[in-house]
């Protein structure tokens, strides 16, 4: 997270990933609820960066950042952009809900 900069509410992820401990970890340690977005609700948003294994799977650009617009709803932006882990096993992008 300290790669990424910003705040977090809440750790966001695909319905059929929500499950696996290292997710639940990740929330757990921020001391934020875990949302399980549907799986339908991923391919609609708009993704700035692509992800080569994405598409495939969840139909959509990016998986992080489209569980964190998903997860904060109509009208969100993303304000940090699909960052990668060193060891390039995981991903994370924070939204944030317009309020205006």
């Amino acid at each position: 997270m300290a790669r990424a900069g910003g705040s977090v509410d809440i750790v966001a992820t695909a319905e059929d990933k929500a499950a696996a401990a290292p997710v639940q970890e990740f929330a757990q340690e921020l001391g934020v609820d875990l949302v399980a977005v549907p799986l339908a609700m991923l391919a609609p948003q708009r993704t700035p960066t692509r992800s080569g294994r994405v598409p495939a799977r969840y139909g959509g650009g990016s998986l992080c950042e489209a569980a964190a617009l998903a997860a904060a709803g109509r009208g969100a932006v993303l304000t940090v952009t699909r960052v990668i882990s060193a060891d390039g096993l995981a991903t994370v992008a924070i939204a944030e809900r317009n309020e205006g």
